[in-house]
């Protein structure tokens, strides 16, 4: 017993070192099921009291992969166009022409996507330096230039896609790149689509912009509503002005849709004749308050931003003015929801790119979630002289151009502290605090495949791969019971500490388990009893040749030992090729295969080594069948 000390402290340490491992899987298990068990109030309580444990538990268990628990696999492709047009300067017609005609025939994927673009410059006889570079930049220089640049986008929107990704929660996300423009983001567990695509394609964008003062927004919302509707505009003649004073004098657009004149939208033809008169107004309700913003009923949104978007409307704007939405809608007391329209000015006061830190939070004052944005030192002098310099002015703090809130500034802020308000719920701030902590995309990303895997898929692969491994492991016992007798029982008691071992090295090392996993557990359950078969039958051979029993023992495992570690070292090496050039499914059965191996040759080696050497110090005989 003593001469086994040794081994049966490594075996001790080699079994608690996993149970310690597996631990974490335990606690997960067990917080699911309880969370699972509560409701409303109660299981929020509960999460909040125990979140940095179940964050722990969840970190530090074994990962289910795609296949198993379900989840998303999408695939992203950056749009290269637009960035090529972003990075562009002194944009003018000839450019817009040639990047119109461009996005009609380019594919974001194309490999050759820089130099069909730049041909285009070149055969109008139009220097790239015009728009790319320096003046003094050659061609092929730029040419070089803006595929290194792409390159590097694509590779920064990689590295942001991960960055979100990893704070959002995922356990053992796959990224990869694909093509010259496409990533594939896989994501085990998640189950919110919406939730998903909004962390994904947000580019993150954010700007901090004036708004225009309230009067300029409403004579630009009279001057589309009378163009659309035909009225003479911009006529400055004494005909031009008698026409137009005529034709408004009775009621004025404003005052018709805010005043108590406004007609009753009970009376059919009256609403018709209103439409007729006031194509705009009958879609954008000014506000009554005297801010210059706009409503519009979000059934009328889409209608509404194409009439904004028409060329001949556009030009009816001031140069500095464009009308952005917010980012969410209100609902009136009647019920309907309503979307804004701010009246931004075009000039980006500060961009996000000065945010160092963001948080999610609780509004002291309403209760209401919000986001904490906390600026480097250059931003937080640029903000302390921008809200200095625009007291009881408005600012319009816009994320993707989506307008979240539009504070009015009652005082110089310092210390470049701001925050995002008109948030829904705190799983909204968390997403909008993950994709302002990893940054903006270098360029708009967009879903171009989706497939989701069902939980309950992903359910009944768990418990087919259960009861596959269950039934394998029951033969396996069987088998070895009923030809090796005792000793099949101890190497089936041997082969319990082999799964337990392959489990918590895959905890201990964060892994993920996969279906093709599960068959590599499988596998690893025939390669350890195999070890088994050659040890008892050389035993058998050294008994027969007239050995005693302990003799025969050490004979069988010395020179069994040659054939089990080269058949499992060759085994091992195929797995390493497995694993190095496999993806995805084939990498999951290469590890628990590899893993298993050397649990496999520990416990056939070792631990029965050392059940038998301490029966026989007991003068117990083991049979081998």
């Amino acid at each position: 017993m003593r001469n086994q000390l040794s081994k049966i402290v490594l075996i001790a340490a080699a079994v608690i070192l996993s149970l310690v491992f597996l631990y974490p899987t335990y606690q997960d298990y067990q917080f699911r099921k309880t969370l699972v068990s509560l409701t409303g109030k109660d299981s929020l309580s509960y999460y909040e009291k125990h979140q940095d444990d179940i964050r722990s538990a969840k970190e530090k268990r074994i990962k289910l992969g795609l296949d198993l628990q379900g989840g998303m696999r999408v695939v992203l492709e950056v749009n290269v166009v637009q960035l090529l047009e972003d990075v562009a300067k002194n944009k003018d017609d000839n450019f817009r022409a040639i990047m119109t005609e461009f996005k009609s025939q380019a594919s974001a994927n194309d490999e050759t996507l820089i130099p069909g673009f730049t041909k285009k410059f070149i055969d109008r006889g139009i220097r790239l330096s015009r728009y790319y570079g320096n003046i003094r930049d050659t061609d092929d220089k730029i040419i070089k230039d803006l595929g290194d640049e792409t390159g590097k986008a694509i590779d920064r929107a990689i590295e942001i896609v991960r960055n979100r990704v990893d704070q959002y929660g995922v356990s053992e996300p796959a990224i990869q790149k694909q093509g010259a423009g496409r990533i594939i983001v896989e994501l085990p567990g998640v189950k919110d689509e919406s939730e998903v695509r909004s962390l994904l394609q947000g580019t993150a964008k954010l700007d901090f912009r004036l708004l225009k003062d309230a009067e300029i927004s409403y004579k630009v919302m009279q001057s589309i509503d009378n163009f659309l509707s035909g009225k003479v505009a911009g006529d400055t003649t004494a005909a031009g002005k008698a026409a137009k004073k005529k034709e408004e004098k009775p009621k004025d657009a404003l005052q018709e849709l805010l005043g108590s004149t406004q007609t009753s939208t009970t009376d059919t033809s009256k609403e018709a004749q209103f439409l007729k008169e006031h194509p705009f107004f009958s879609y954008v309700v000014p506000d009554q308050r005297g801010s210059g913003e706009g409503y519009v009923e979000d059934r009328n949104r889409d209608r509404v931003a194409r009439l904004l978007a028409r060329p001949d409307v556009q030009k009816l704007l001031p140069l500095d003015l464009e009308y952005l939405w917010s980012a969410k809608t209100y609902k009136a007391s009647d019920g309907k929801k309503f979307y804004t329209i701010f009246p931004v000015k075009k000039t980006i006061e500060l961009s996000g790119s000065v945010l160092v830190g963001a948080q999610a939070s609780v509004s002291p004052e309403d209760n209401r979630p919000i986001v904490n944005m906390e600026m480097n030192s250059e931003g937080s002098r640029e903000w302390a002289r921008i809200t200095g310099a625009n007291i009881n002015k408005r600012i319009a703090i816009i994320l993707d151009n989506s307008v979240f809130s539009a504070p009015v500034v009652h005082g110089k802020i310092t210390g470049g502290r701001s925050q995002i308000s008109n948030i829904e719920s705190s799983n909204e701030a968390r997403l909008l605090e993950i994709v302002l902590k990893a940054g903006a995309l270098p360029a708009p990303v967009a879903i171009v495949e989706q497939r989701t895997i069902g939980p309950s898929l992903g359910e009944d692969s768990i418990k087919s791969g259960l009861s596959a491994s269950a039934l394998a492991f029951i033969f396996t016992v069987l088998f070895m019971v009923v030809y090796y007798k005792m000793g099949g029982a101890i190497a089936d008691f041997a082969l319990l500490f082999n799964v337990l071992f392959l489990l918590g090295v895959l905890a201990g090392f964060q892994a993920t388990l996969t279906l093709p996993g599960i068959a590599g557990v499988i596998l690893t359950m025939a390669i350890a009893v195999d070890a088994n078969v050659l040890i008892y039958e050389r035993i058998r051979e050294e008994m027969q040749g007239g050995k005693t029993l302990r003799a025969a023992i050490d004979a069988g495992y010395a020179k069994a030992f040659t054939a089990i570690f080269d058949s499992n070292l060759t085994t091992f090496l195929t797995g390493v090729i497995l694993y190095q050039f496999g993806t995805g499914p084939i990498q999951g059965f290469a590890l628990t295969l590899m893993i298993g191996i050397v649990a496999s040759m520990f416990s056939a080696i070792v631990i029965t080594r050392v059940i038998f050497n301490i029966m026989t110090d007991k003068g117990v005989t083991p049979s081998f069948g």
